[in-house]
Parts: structure tokens; sequence; C-alpha cells
């Protein structure tokens, strides 16, 4: 159907709307290109414009105009996801959220924020009063809240609070409808799991409540090895040492550390490496266990020191990718959950250097676990998903990072809870259509 984009845009002619070409690229774009397949899927999709509203009622009268005209609608944050979650497959109005950055109120342990408001800013705001988030993605800096909650699921924290899926990890969320008349709704407990890492394909998320954590004076500290399982254990000692307080368990394989060129004076060549976010107040104890591990610390600076560089958290989670791949671009990665040590040890003995491990300790089921992000050297699709089957057929979970598709990509199961919330708000589909496999199936 073609569209009147003239009338659309005349409709709209009260808000902040991006028709330049450029821009309109860029915004309509994420960092899907880490991935060769959805490369070659996505690289050609754009959205028709760009409308940048700055409260709520300016979303309600863009969804108004999207129901009149049945026009596609796609939410967006800084596009800082890497599964093509905020790309339009079939064009029509990109919502970009990054103008909604009002933060209505903090409180001990608990925060109220608009979707566009950044993670690092949200948290020097929340810092003055003795608190952080619970989680956030490698790319904390630029990266916002209700980005985060729509396509993310975990990063730095969940080493002690989990998954974002995990129950408690958001408290409530607003969110504008598409029905023939747009309303706000507001889910609280359980019920955010309808709209929790659902691609904004069921609800425009206008307000969340996310509780906070105690906010510590994280160390930041690099620690070598000469054996990878020596690393890899230390990793989940350290995971399971409850006695000290720990943000980030991430270890990479010695192969993965010459592209981490901005580390290089502290990762000797040869060496596997852990770089880490421990409180400043169980470093004592911390130093113990690098002993018993027989560790080397080549890097350790306080928390007041850190905050003045680059945080040793973009050389981790996706950002080992990142860095991994402006050297050599033919790499890409997977996610994996591996559960046990054991896994661990059996796939790097298999597969050499063809995946690089990169493990990131996390929480699951009040349990430490190695999960990681390994670098793969890609050559074809179908060696990529044998890589895939093997990891599965000897029990390790994979959330496949080469789909774009909601139910494809962790869980890999169709979820009724938010499909039949998707019916509810947003019945004629114009909710990023494409991203949810299960919609119009049945």
């Amino acid at each position: 159907m073609i569209l009147p984009w003239d009338k659309i845009t005349a409709d709209l002619s009260n808000l902040e709307i991006i028709i330049d070409p450029i821009q309109l690229t860029k915004l309509s774009l994420d960092y899907y290109h880490f991935s060769p397949i959805l490369y070659e899927k996505l690289k050609d999709k754009r959205g028709n414009l760009v409308v940048r509203p700055t409260n709520e009622d300016e979303i309600i009268q863009i969804a108004q105009t999207c129901l009149n005209y049945k026009i596609p609608l796609t939410v967006r944050g800084a596009g800082t996801g890497n599964y093509g979650q905020c790309i339009p497959l079939e064009g029509g109005i990109i919502l970009d959220t990054t103008k909604m950055s009002q933060i209505p109120w903090i409180e001990p342990g608990l925060a109220c924020v608009e979707p566009g408001v950044k993670m690092a800013a949200f948290d020097k705001k929340a810092r003055e009063i003795g608190w952080e988030l619970r989680m956030a993605p490698s790319t904390y800096r630029i990266a916002t809240i209700g980005g985060f909650i729509g396509g993310g699921s975990m990063g730095m924290g969940s080493i002690t609070y989990g998954q974002l899926r995990d129950r408690g990890n958001v408290q409530a969320l607003r969110i504008v409808t598409l029905e023939e008349e747009p309303c706000i709704i507001e889910l609280r407990g359980d019920e955010v799991q309808k709209v929790n890492h659902a691609y904004g394909t069921n609800g425009i998320i206008t307000q969340l409540e996310l509780p906070l954590a105690p906010a510590y004076p994280w160390a930041e500290i690099i620690v070598v090895f000469d054996e990878f399982m020596t690393a890899a254990r230390f990793g989940q000692a350290l995971g399971d040492s409850d006695g000290m307080v720990k943000k980030l368990i991430t270890v990479h394989a010695a192969p993965i550390c010459p592209y981490l060129t901005g580390l290089n004076d502290y990762l000797p060549l040869g060496k596997h490496c852990a770089l880490l976010m421990v409180s400043e107040y169980d470093l004592d104890a911390f130093h113990e266990l690098v002993s018993e591990y027989q560790g080397e610390i080549t890097y350790l600076k306080t928390a007041q020191e850190a905050s003045k560089g680059t945080s040793l958290l973009e050389f981790t989670w996706n950002h080992t990718t990142l860095h991994a791949r402006s050297v050599d671009p033919t790499l890409t990665y997977l996610q994996t959950f591996y559960f046990t040590l054991e896994k661990v040890e059996h796939f790097y003995h298999y597969f050499g250097d063809e995946v690089m491990i990169h493990l990131e300790f996390i929480k699951v089921n009040g349990k430490t676990i190695p999960a990681g992000l390994q670098l793969i050297k890609f050559t074809t699709e179908e060696r990529l998903n044998e890589i895939i089957k093997y990891h599965e057929e000897q029990g390790a979970g994979i959330a496949n990072p080469h789909t774009y598709i909601l139910e494809d990509g962790g869980r890999k199961i169709i979820d009724f809870a938010q499909l039949n919330f998707k019916k509810q708000v947003d019945p004629y589909g114009l909710m990023n259509p494409g991203k949810m496999a299960a919609w119009g199936k049945e």
C-alpha cells in the first residue's frame, strides 16, 4: 500500500521529524553487522521517517497517526543492540525515544525513569544518594534504559542480579498501546514480562520503575594466567565467593587479548586474562584468591582512578566483539550458556582457535554459571550452524545472535503471554512487524 507521506508528515508537523536520508539510515539501523547473516538480510531496511517525541501526549499522537494510516511503527533507543531489534523490516515510522530523558524520581532502592534516560547519566545521579543500576550492558555510556529493557537481557551486574527477566529486576512499566484508540496501561510485578525483552512488538514504553543496587566503590582489575582453565576456575571461584561483592567477571582466552589494543600494556602475549570489577572493601580477600590460583595482577585501579578513564567494562560483554571486529571484520560471535566448567573445557579443546572463548559469569537460579560470547572465525553460514548445533548437542544453550526473530534467539519458545498481550494492545500488528514469528500464524 502506498502511503500519503506528505499528509502524514503534516499531521505530525508539531513534532520533531527527521527525513534527511543520512540521518534516516543511521536511525534505521543498529549493530546488526556483527552478524554476517543479519547483514545480508537487513542492510537495506529503512524507515520512512523518524519522529522524536518529548512526552507521553506526543507518543499518543504518533500512535494515533499510525493507526489512522495503518503505518508500521518501530521504537528505538540509542540503537546499540546487535540483532536488528530496532531495524524496521517494513518501513514506516521510527519512534526515537532519546528525547524522553526525564527522571521523575529516585529514592533509596527504587527509581522512576523515562525510556530515553542514558544508563551512565542515571547512575551518576543515583550515586548522589548511594545507589546505582543493578545491571547494564557494555554500551552503558550511550545505551538508554528503555532500549535495554526492550532489547537487552543481561550485562555488568548479572553476576549478582541475574537476568532482566528474573522476577523483581523490573518493577513496573507504563506503555502506550496501538488499539483503535491508543491508551496508557501500567504493568506491575510479573505483568512486566509481557513487554520485557519483546523488541517493542507490543507496547511503547513511556516510563519504567527499576529497583536499584547499593553503590559500591568498584575497583577495576586485570589478572593474567598461564593456563586458560585456571583463569576459568578462578572466575568460577570468585563468582562462588559469596563474601566478596563483585559486579563483573570476564575471562578471555589468550587469542582474544591482542584484539583489546587499549589494554596491550597489561596483557602479556600468550597469557589468558580476567577483567574484573570488585568492591574496594573486599580487595584483601580478593588478593588471597588470586594467590590461590597463581594469577598475576597487571592492572588495578581504585574506583576514583577508574572513573577518569575508559572502564574495563568496555572490553567485556559485546564490546569485546566490537574491539575484535575493528581489527578483523570477518570475525563474528555466539552467545552461550555453558552451565559448567566441564563443558567450557570440552569446547575449548574441541574447537581450538576457530572458537575463541570469552566467558561472562552470571547468576542463574541462585547459582554462578559460565556464559560466553565466543569470537568465531566465520567462514560460511553452514559452518556457523554446525558450530551452533554441536554446542546444543553437548548440552550448552545457544542464544542465537544471528536472527532478528524474537522466538528464535534465546528461549526458543513462543511466549504466549507476550503474544496474547500483543493481540490486545496491537490488534493490527503495526508494532515492529516481522519480529514476532508467532504473530498471525494461529
